[in-house]
């Protein structure tokens, strides 16, 4: 069975996790990387991503290779921006979203302040599913690098 981690990371936390899922299951990174860059410091960076989480924005994405037909698990990775999944995975979901329905489904999320499980019943209505495979909830790995966060990851990893 081959496995696809698609991820946005603004400041390097999701995409630890990612990596660290890849490793563990030797999954396919797809790293989805926006156009036009989201601010990443002071209060430009809450409000604008803020604002685009809130209305659901698709913005347009660098080209990434991913082909649905590849892989039976699908393991999606977000930092949670306004209780909800970030822009560019929206963006992703928009574009694969009802090719990945019938695949196996995971999701893992990272955050700082609060609302991920909001944004975990957003990502299941937005996929039409309620069924995931795994879910996996991280405050901070980067700053958090412990046994736990280890042992939370390997969980995850061993239910995928």
């Amino acid at each position: 069975m081959k496995k696809a981690v698609v991820y946005y990371s603004m400041s390097g936390n999701t995409k630890y996790v990612a990596q660290k899922i890849a490793e563990k299951t030797g999954a396919d990174l797809v790293e989805l990387v926006p156009e036009k860059s989201y601010p990443d410091k002071g209060m430009k960076k809450f409000l604008w991503g803020g604002k685009s989480a809130l209305m659901g924005e698709k913005p347009a994405l660098v080209p990434y290779e991913f082909n649905a037909d590849e892989y039976d698990t699908v393991i999606i990775g977000s930092p949670v921006w306004a209780s909800s999944v970030t822009p560019p995975i929206n963006t992703f979901l928009g574009d694969h979203g009802e090719e990945i329905k019938g695949k196996k489904l995971a999701v893992f999320l990272c955050f700082a302040g609060g609302g991920a499980d909001k944004a975990i019943k957003k990502l299941k209505k937005a996929l039409g599913r309620e069924d995931l495979a795994a879910q996996l909830i991280l405050t901070d790995p980067l700053t958090n690098i412990n046994n736990e966060t280890e042992e939370k990851i390997s969980g995850f990893c061993s239910a995928v």
